[in-house]
């Protein structure tokens, strides 16, 4: 972690953190503002969550990552940007859907490039697995969005698979597998990078039924 992350963590958790708060969260009350609210999971260094916040700053961005540089980097970020349309957490995703997301309460959950667990004997370490993705789906509200991103193919695969499988989710696709990158996902420097390498990336974007 650099000095600056630390410096960060020090002095902008108090504002822009949620880890102190008990109970579901109140969005209106931590984001002081009525407004559609996207979950992030895994937000990396930030660099993406950042630009997508300052692009929409109509949007709520509630973004939660284990890894504490990266945290550092995101808060750092949003004082530089003067973003005020974040909060962080540090918690682990299934206590945070467990102890603080309502039923029925967010408008999108997006998780992008979670780590692919490569080799075949670590695949059950993936992040997208059934029974997480019914608990991502309840929190969502009805016509609520589900949009996740890899560039590992066996893992698209697995995605799609998994998606399609939960039966209250519905596959934006026309062919029902993948779609382009919406404009409201940012092209990251490590993707640019894969796409020059000839690297592909995989967008799924599921909604929740009405019904």
């Amino acid at each position: 972690m650099t000095q600056g992350q630390s410096r960060a963590l020090e002095s902008l958790i108090p504002e822009y953190g949620v880890d102190h708060l008990d109970g579901l969260f109140d969005y209106p009350a931590i984001f002081a503002r009525q407004a559609e609210t996207i979950l992030e999971i895994g937000f990396g260094m930030g660099q993406s969550l950042a630009a997508q916040a300052e692009n929409h700053p109509e949007i709520n961005y509630l973004g939660v990552e284990v890894h504490l540089p990266g945290v550092g980097s995101l808060l750092n970020a949003m004082q530089a940007k003067g973003l005020e349309n974040i909060r962080v957490s540090g918690e682990d995703a299934v206590v945070l859907l467990r102890d603080h997301i309502g039923m029925n309460s967010l408008d999108g959950i997006q998780i992008f490039f979670p780590d692919p667990w490569h080799k075949k004997r670590h695949h059950k370490r993936r992040l997208i697995q059934p029974e997480f993705v019914t608990e991502l789906a309840t929190r969502l509200k009805p016509g609520g969005f589900m949009h996740l991103a890899t560039d590992w193919e066996n893992y698209a695969e697995q995605m799609l698979e998994v998606l399609s499988a939960e039966a209250s989710l519905k596959n934006t696709s026309d062919t029902n597998d993948y779609v382009p990158r919406p404009d409201s996902r940012p092209l990251t420097k490590f993707e640019q990078r894969g796409h020059r390498l000839g690297h592909g990336v995989w967008d799924l974007i599921f909604v929740k039924k009405s019904t």
